[in-house]
């Protein structure tokens, strides 16, 4: 039976249900479905379990009604919950229509296979729950659909996408914030990009030792939306990323501007030339550094001028662009220089600045709105300061 909307007695209460509701956190889960009604797939917050002791294991999903994949979910009559890792917020973009892929096929963002029912399963979800549909009730604005357990899917490790309070996060153990190992150290937890931080937060660190002060880090390493996550989620007081596509939620201050150089293996055509120009690279196989913000960044450089570059590799390595560098596969954009001139396997690099003036990338220091940081971190903040006032 369908059950009409009802306007609250209380013009208030949705809000504070609304509200209230926003600060219960819960997993992140994409329900797809495939069948004669074809394929579809919708992000969702609201999955529960019913029963584990009827007949077969139940679950319930709660899905808008105006969601395209809601009738078809219906029509094919199953579906299966996806629970995303906690590196799989992309997906959950995808899902909820915040993200295009470049072909314009939400599937696309993820590799897929089928369990029972033939509904589409990430290949390495967290969780997967396939189902077949026992009811599906509108109740106001959304169906309530309930399912049996044909099959399940679950992996060795790995720890849930959250979402909570309009942000993504992750869970953390307790005894995950451990005490230093050094006497007196103090924690600070730490976002760092993942090809810059390397080469910052040692020298940081030093500093902070040189005037006796201990710092015993929990850190979270990763690109620019595993890291900016951490800053939304309060998994981290602070981060040291890229000035990219941060929200109003977050406070940014600016240590530094990085230019775009060309990196090519010593014997390359092109390491004779004092500097290259984009147009010269377009024609040359590119290795490019992939994970946002860096391919988008390096990708704009050339599109800016009306180019498109002849992409060979893509990586999420930094240390693989400059292997395959090194090894004669083509050339790179990188902003992050690191002192050393050789890659992993002793080949030796070269770099080069390109020939006209490009847009740096900035290097900021960022943090939650209105967040109160320790002692420690206003510490570490403090240092990375004079860290970059003597580079």
């Amino acid at each position: 039976m369908v059950q009409p909307a009802e306007s609250p007695t209380d013009p208030h209460l949705r809000q504070r249900f609304l509200a209230g509701m926003g600060l219960a956190a819960c997993t992140v889960n994409v329900v797809t479905t495939n069948g004669t009604a074809g394929r579809h797939g919708v992000t969702v917050s609201a999955m529960s379990s019913v029963s584990a002791d009827t007949a077969l294991p139940t679950l319930l999903v709660c899905i808008h009604h105006l969601s395209p994949a809601v009738q078809a979910i219906i029509n094919n009559g199953v579906f299966c919950v996806n629970v995303l890792r906690d590196d799989q917020s992309f997906v959950s973009d995808c899902f909820a229509g915040r993200v295009k892929t470049a072909d314009g096929d939400k599937f696309s963002c993820a590799d897929w296979t089928t369990l029972a029912t033939g509904a589409p399963r990430v290949v390495d979800a967290l969780a997967a729950f396939d189902c077949r549909i026992l009811s599906a009730q509108q109740i106001g604005t959304h169906y309530v659909i309930v399912g049996s357990v044909a099959e399940i899917f679950a992996s060795d490790s790995g720890s849930p996408l959250i979402y909570a309070n309009r942000a993504y996060g992750t869970p953390s153990r307790f005894d995950s914030f451990r005490v230093g190992n050094v006497a007196g150290a103090e924690t600070v937890k730490l976002g760092a990009f993942h090809t810059f931080g390397p080469y910052i937060v040692p020298k940081v660190l030093s500093g902070l030792a040189r005037k006796e002060r201990q710092v015993d880090l929990k850190l979270v390493e990763g690109d620019h939306r595993r890291v900016l996550e951490a800053v939304k989620s309060g998994d981290v007081d602070l981060a040291l990323m890229y000035d990219f596509n941060l929200s109003d939620q977050i406070a940014s201050e600016p240590l530094t501007e990085l230019q775009p150089y060309v990196l090519l293996a010593e014997g390359h055509p092109l390491a004779s030339q004092p500097a290259l120009s984009l147009e010269a690279l377009a024609e040359e196989p590119m290795i490019l550094l992939e994970p946002p913000p860096s391919g988008d960044y390096f990708l704009s450089l050339f599109s800016r001028k009306g180019l498109v570059p002849h992409i060979r590799f893509r990586t999420s390595s930094f240390e693989m662009v400059r292997g395959m560098v090194g090894s004669g596969f083509g050339y790179s954009l990188l902003s992050t220089k690191p002192a050393a001139s050789m890659s992993y396997d002793g080949a030796a690099l070269v770099t080069r600045p390109l020939a006209e003036p490009t847009p740096p990338s900035r290097v900021v220091l960022a943090r939650r709105v209105n967040s109160s940081l320790s002692p420690a971190a206003e510490a570490f903040a403090a240092e990375c300061r004079s860290l970059f006032r003597t580079v």
